[in-house]
């Protein structure tokens, strides 16, 4: 019986296929190539097995049963006396069930007959790398959950805590991030989700780019178009050929932001590049494979997705590969002084002037806030209360002309309205339309671009602001946020 074919896996180290047939050798290097395994290496004397596992890791060795010199059966022993991480599978052009049975004893991980589908023998390889990465991962997670010290805290510098649960995170970041399994984030908008995606690709030691898009509001041709890119004719303006993420990602990190709002002929369109690790673009039949570790976001409730018949259930499981929650501000009010000393610095270098900021005062008004929109909204409030300061004095008194609601009772701050009026009018009023343009916008901006939250601030339906952004952003959502960096 064929075995369930697993999802199609580029291992960081490299599998080792040991036989005496040269040319049988050469066929299952390139039909493992063909099916997504690209890192092989062979070898047709069994005498320097030992040696070359000794050079390097590997992550699985497939060694044939009858060779000269030394069986593949004497190998087991010998193999795993040296490396008992290691998967070694044995293949037999006989099907022997008792010898299959004695190399099961001497601790082969499989025993896979040669005249069987060439699927299956793949299928057998496939299973032994993921086998692998997963003991890998779990003896690194055990070393780095129980140690205190990151081993690269330089890849989460951009990331400003002091708090356990964040610092909880960064190990298991630091533990996962070399693995080639999807990562989904789950945490409210201005969190930190895309930080932590960058972490990780630093962490990984990949040598591809960092490649970023916010799939909210992108229709199912412009998500398929940006994800896998077109052909010259694929449709009426596709001039030349036009490369997509995933290829400019390739050996690198594609970050999908906000997944919770695919479609689901776009949530079918990413299920199948997370199980085949293949894609096609838009005007093309030939399939291509990617190469490119997958990071998923959201801030929505994925489960209620699914029980609404939102969001596909295989889907999920397979963004999931590991998860990583990330607690919002209101819950790590502790970071509170370090965050507004920092972005106080911030707002200084880039207004060019100096701040003292009050930052045990402010720290005190805004810990009765409960962020909304997260570190994101804390960054805007303090930008915006610096260009408040008076005399460079930085403090609460700003801050109440800035912050959106009364910490205390959620009413509008004392004080909330300057000399322009509440929303900064100057002495001529703007027309109802302007002033719905300028409500919705501050909205936006406040939220960080998070519809839900703009609408609980607007008091109005997601869909409201959803119609808003369609009708006054078509140029934006015509050209999707990306952006990309090789570190």
């Amino acid at each position: 019986m064929e075995r369930n074919k697993p999802k199609p896996v580029s291992p960081r180290y490299p599998v080792l296929l040991v036989d005496n047939e040269e040319a049988w050798l050469r066929s299952f290097q390139n039909a493992l190539r063909a099916s997504g395994v690209d890192n092989v290496m062979t070898l047709s004397d069994s005498r320097l097995v030992l040696e070359t596992l000794g050079r390097q890791q590997y992550c699985a060795v497939a060694v044939d049963l009858m060779m000269p010199h030394i069986a593949g059966e004497e190998l087991i022993p010998l193999i795993l006396a040296e490396h008992p991480e290691l998967p070694v599978l044995v293949i037999s052009g006989l099907n022997q069930i008792k010898t299959a049975i004695n190399c099961i004893r001497l601790g082969a991980f499989d025993f896979i007959v040669k005249t069987e589908s060439r699927n299956t023998l793949i299928a057998g390889i496939k299973h032994a790398i993921e086998i692998f990465e997963l003991r890998r991962e779990n003896s690194t997670l055990r070393q780095r959950l129980f140690q205190e010290e990151l081993d690269c805290p330089e890849h989460f510098a951009a990331i400003v805590t002091a708090d356990k649960t964040m610092r909880a995170v960064f190990h298991y970041v630091e533990a996962v991030a070399e693995t080639s399994w999807p990562v989904l984030l789950i945490g409210e908008s201005g969190a930190g989700k895309e930080l932590i995606a960058q972490a990780m690709h630093r962490a990984s030691r990949r040598t591809g780019k960092f490649v970023a898009v916010n799939m909210a509001g992108l229709d199912d041709n412009i998500v398929a178009d940006t994800l896998f890119g077109h052909t010259k004719g694929a449709f009426t303006g596709a001039s030349q050929v036009r490369a997509g993420l995933v290829e400019t990602a390739r050996g690198g990190t594609l970050f999908l932001d906000e997944i919770g709002d695919l479609s689901p002929q776009s949530q079918k369109k990413l299920l199948r590049l997370l199980q085949e690790a293949e894609y096609a673009p838009l005007g093309s039949d030939v399939s291509r494979k990617s190469t490119a570790r997958i990071i998923a976001a959201t801030h929505q409730d994925l489960n209620a997705l699914q029980e609404q018949g939102l969001f596909r259930r295989d889907l999920y499981f397979r963004l999931r590969g590991h998860m990583v929650t990330l607690p919002p501000l209101r819950e790590r009010i502790g970071d509170l002084p370090l965050l507004i000393d920092y972005f106080a610095a911030q707002a200084a270098r880039e207004m060019g002037v100096a701040l003292r900021p009050d930052v045990p005062g402010i720290a005190a008004l805004l810990g009765r806030y409960d962020f909304p929109g997260n570190v994101r909204e804390l960054c805007h409030l303090v930008h915006d209360a610096a260009r408040l300061a008076d005399g460079g004095e930085l403090g609460p008194k700003q801050f109440r002309l800035v912050l959106p609601f009364d910490p205390a009772a959620g009413q509008a701050l004392p004080g909330a309205t300057s000399d322009k009026g509440l929303l900064g009018f100057g002495p001529r009023l703007p027309t109802l339309n302007q002033a719905r343009t300028l409500l919705f916008e501050e909205a936006l901006r406040r939220a960080g671009g998070n519809q839900s939250v703009a609408a609980q601030l607007l008091g109005v339906s997601r869909q409201a602001v959803s119609k808003y952004r369609q009708s006054h952003h078509d140029h934006e959502e015509d050209q999707p946020r990306y952006s990309s960096n090789p570190s």
